[in-house]
C-alpha cells in the first residue's frame, strides 16, 4: 500500500510535469507538479497553484484521474482490511491481502472490488448530474463545461478532495444550495465510507442490528457536523468579512457548508483566510478528528476520536473497559487508537515547529496549515503558496503520511499481535 500510493504519486507528477499539462511555462513546473499529485492522489485539496488557471484540461483530467484512483484505493484497502478481520483463521494472516495469504480468497476481493466500484460510481453519477444541470441552467456553461464541471467537482466532493474549477472555489455559489448542498452531501457520504453503507444496506430492515462501527461513526459524524454547524455560526455570525453582510439562509448554509468540509473535504464557501482565531480554533480540532474510518476522508477518525472519549469514561467510572451500546472495546482497538493517536500529535507538532522555524508565519496559521495536511483536509488560511519550497515539501510528506499512514500503522500493530501464553508480574508507575 505504501509503495502504491508513492508511485501513483511519482507518476502523477510525471504526467502534471508534461508541458501539454500546463497552460504556460514555468521553470518550477516539477514543484508544483509533485506538490499536485501528492494532494490528489492523497485526496487532499491543498494547491499552490490555481487549478483552474495553471492546469490545461488534460492537466485537469489527470488531477481528477489522480483523485479517484487514490480515493478508491484507500477505500479498498481499508474494505479488505474490515473484511478480512472478520475471518476466523489467524490475526496476522488475517490482516494480509489476497496475495500473500489465503484469508481472504480471490472471490471476495472480486465481489468487494465491484461493489465499491460500483458505489463509488453511483454517488458521483448522481452528484455530477445535479451539478450540471445547475451550472447548464443557471450559469450559463455550455453543455461540455457544465458536464465537465460538473463531473470534476463531483469525484472531488465524493473523494474529500477538495480541489475546485472556479476561482475562490465553492465561494461564488455561497447562496446556492443546489450547488453547495449536493456536493456536501457527496463529501458527507465519501466521509462516512462504504463499509457503514455497506452494513446500513445489510441491515436496513433493522438498523439496531448495525455494527458498533457504523454506529460510531453515524453518532459522531452526527454530533460533529451539528456541533461544527452551531459554532461556525456563532464565531461567524457578525464577521464583515464571511458571513456578516449575508442573508440568515445564506449565512446557515455557509456555517453548514464549512462544519461539514472542515472534517474532511476542504472545499470553501467563505473565506477561510479571513475568520476569526476562534473559527481557525475551531476548524483545527474538526480536522484532527476527520470522518469515518475506511472513508476518502482524513484525520485521527471519528470512531478512533470516540473510542478515546469513552476510555477517559470508562476511567472516570472506576477503570471499567471503554463500552458504547452494550459493547465492550476490545484491547487490540484500544491500543490502535491510542497509537493513531499518538502518531497524529507528534507528527503534527514537529511539522509545526518545522514549519515555524522555515517561514515568517506565527503559530495559529502554521499548525492549521500542518493540520490541514496531515488529516489531508485541504484547507489554508491563504499561506500554502508562500510557504517556499522547504515548507511545501513538509506539506508533501505530511500529505502522504496521513493518508497512508494511520492505516499502515493499524494494519501493522494487527499484523505483529501474537497471543503469549505467559504475563510478567504487575507493577505500576505513577500517572498524573
Amino acid at each position: 500500500m505504501l509503495l502504491g500510493f508513492a508511485g501513483m504519486i511519482a507518476l502523477g507528477t510525471l504526467l502534471l510535469w508534461l508541458p501539454v499539462s500546463r497552460t504556460g511555462h514555468d521553470p518550477m513546473a516539477w514543484k508544483a507538479a509533485l506538490f499536485t499529485s501528492t494532494s490528489a492522489v492523497c485526496v487532499t485539496g491543498h494547491a499552490i497553484v490555481d487549478t483552474a488557471e495553471y492546469w490545461t484540461p488534460f492537466g485537469q483530467a489527470v488531477i481528477v484521474g489522480l483523485i479517484q484512483i487514490g480515493g478508491f484505493g484507500i477505500v479498498m484497502a481499508a474494505s479488505l482490511l474490515l473484511l478480512a478481520a472478520r475471518r476466523t483463521l489467524g490475526l496476522r494472516s488475517r490482516m494480509l491481502t489476497q496475495t500473500e495469504s489465503q484469508a481472504v480468497t480471490s472471490s471476495d476481493v472480486r465481489r468487494v472490488l465491484a461493489s465499491v466500484a460500483a458505489f463509488t460510481i453511483l454517488v458521483e453519477l448522481i452528484i455530477a448530474t445535479v451539478l450540471a444541470v445547475r451550472f447548464y441552467a443557471t450559469y450559463d456553461h455550455s453543455v461540455g463545461a457544465a458536464a465537465w464541471h460538473g463531473g470534476f467537482h463531483a469525484v472531488s466532493a465524493f473523494n474529500n478532495a477538495g480541489f475546485g474549477l472556479f476561482e475562490g472555489n465553492m465561494m461564488p455559489f455561497q447562496s446556492d444550495g443546489w450547488v453547495l448542498i449536493p456536493v456536501g452531501l457527496g463529501v458527507i457520504i465519501g466521509g462516512l465510507g462504504f463499509p457503514v453503507f455497506a452494513d446500513l444496506y445489510k441491515h436496513r430492515r433493522g438498523l439496531t442490528r448495525l455494527t458498533l462501527h457504523s454506529k460510531l461513526t453515524l453518532l459522531g459524524t452526527a454530533l460533529l457536523l451539528a456541533g461544527g454547524w452551531m459554532a461556525f455560526t456563532l464565531t461567524e455570525w457578525d464577521n464583515a468579512k464571511t458571513l456578516g453582510p449575508q442573508s440568515l439562509p445564506t449565512k446557515l448554509l455557509s456555517a453548514w457548508f464549512q462544519s461539514m468540509t472542515t472534517r474532511t473535504a476542504g472545499f470553501n464557501s467563505i473565506d477561510v483566510g479571513a475568520m476569526r482565531d476562534e473559527s481557525w480554533l475551531i476548524s483545527d480540532m474538526l480536522m484532527f478528528v476527520g470522518g469515518g474510518s475506511g472513508s476518502t476522508a482524513g484525520g485521527v477518525k471519528v470512531a478512533t476520536f470516540l473510542i478515546l472519549i469513552l476510555i477517559v469514561v470508562g476511567e472516570a467510572r472506576g477503570g471499567q473497559a471503554p463500552e458504547a451500546f452494550r459493547r465492550r472495546i476490545p484491547i487490540p482497538a484500544v491500543r490502535q487508537s491510542l497509537s493513531v493517536a499518538f502518531l497524529a500529535i507528534n507528527a503534527i507538532t514537529i511539522a509545526t515547529l518545522a514549519l515555524m522555524m522555515l517561514t515568517p508565519y506565527a503559530f495559529d496559521r502554521c499548525v492549521f496549515e500542518v493540520i490541514s495536511a496531515f488529516s489531508t483536509v485541504g484547507l489554508s488560511t491563504g499561506i500554502t503558496a508562500h510557504l517556499g519550497t522547504p515548507g511545501q515539501l513538509i506539506l508533501v510528506a505530511l500529505m502522504y503520511l496521513g493518508r497512508v499512514g494511520p492505516l499502515a500503522l493499524v494494519l501493522a500493530l494487527a499484523g505483529r499481535e501474537r497471543r503469549r501464553l505467559y504475563n510478567y508480574p504487575e507493577e505500576s508507575p505513577l500517572v498524573g
